[in-house]
């Protein structure tokens, strides 16, 4: 069965897109941490990101790279904290999160709820800085 995230990636179900090329997909993350929380997926469906074979990883590293660096001009924070846990969803993926402490990483905190409007002004925002 297709994880949401395949389906995000097959236009099954709506996302707000931030970068997208042959290999690797970035859009905000609904449930945030802190605005501007972006997931990187593969777009092969991999469970588990130690299997992503060497070469794919390296580069799904550096597309995160890239997409890290315009969030970090879009929002006000001092870093781009990245973390991959691995169990909320069967999809390996990297989570970018803007941060002004560890604290900001917190995921057993209460996610903030962002209306429509304000994913897509963080999503234009973010995507201008590509």
């Amino acid at each position: 069965m297709a994880s949401i995230f395949s389906k995000i990636v097959q236009g099954e179900i709506p996302c707000y897109r931030i970068a997208e090329d042959e290999l690797f997909l970035a859009f905000l993350d609904i449930n945030p941490l802190t605005a501007g929380h972006t997931l990187v997926i593969p777009k092969k469906e991999t469970d588990y990101i130690f299997d992503i074979e060497d070469m794919e990883l390296s580069k799904m590293m550096v597309f995160a790279k890239k997409v890290g660096k315009a969030i970090e001009k879009a929002i006000p924070c001092k870093r781009i904290g990245i973390t991959v846990i691995g169990l909320e969803v069967a999809h390996a993926h990297i989570h970018l999160i803007p941060i002004n402490s560890i604290f900001d990483m917190d995921f057993s905190k209460t996610k903030l709820k962002l209306e429509s409007d304000e994913l897509a002004r963080i999503q234009k925002l973010i995507v201008s800085n590509l």
